[in-house]
């Protein structure tokens, strides 16, 4: 009996590994990717260039084309990209409120961690962090974070503050 139970947890933790490596293997929303350049996303129109966290150059673009107006059935209000480097490390999608988006997030990646503090949604990898949260009364929201380019990010200010030290 003990065995069975254990082959069950075994099984159990491989199948949640399995979903949430779907999440890698997407690595992103439909076509856009993240990490990959901007030029990569169709129908990308620059909106304006803006320091992320007051430091970092960055710069916001949205997506028009026919491929990123619906997710199934459910209408998509905007598809948001932000670049750092011309690369994309967030991808925010706003859709109208739908139960069967949370439904179809669970059955690709697996059951969703709930953040109680900013009443979020989210499933994590090494990689990248998909938030799924309420934008509104009628709209839902999908943020994808790449950690790679916010590591990135944080490496360049650190070699910044290196150069400076080095030039004493």
């Amino acid at each position: 009996m003990q065995k069975l139970v254990l082959l069950f947890i075994l099984l159990s933790i491989r199948c949640l590994g399995q979903d949430l490596a779907e999440l890698d293997k997407r690595n992103g929303f439909k076509g856009i990717k993240l990490d990959d350049p901007i030029d990569s996303a169709v129908g990308s129109v620059l909106v304006k260039e803006f320091k992320e966290k007051d430091e970092f150059p960055a710069k916001l673009y949205v997506i028009k084309h026919p491929d990123y107006e619906r997710i199934g059935e459910v209408k998509i209000s905007k598809v948001e990209l932000k670049t750092y480097k011309d690369h994309i490390y967030e991808i925010k999608v706003v859709a109208s409120k739908d139960p069967r988006l949370m439904k179809a997030l669970e059955s690709l990646y697996g059951k969703a961690e709930y953040d109680l503090k900013n009443d979020t949604y989210f499933w994590k990898t090494d990689n990248i962090i998909l938030k799924f949260q309420s934008e509104g009364r009628n709209k839902l929201g999908l943020l994808y974070i790449s950690y790679g380019l916010h590591q990135r990010m944080k490496d360049d200010k650190s070699k910044k503050v290196d150069d400076i030290a080095n030039d004493f």
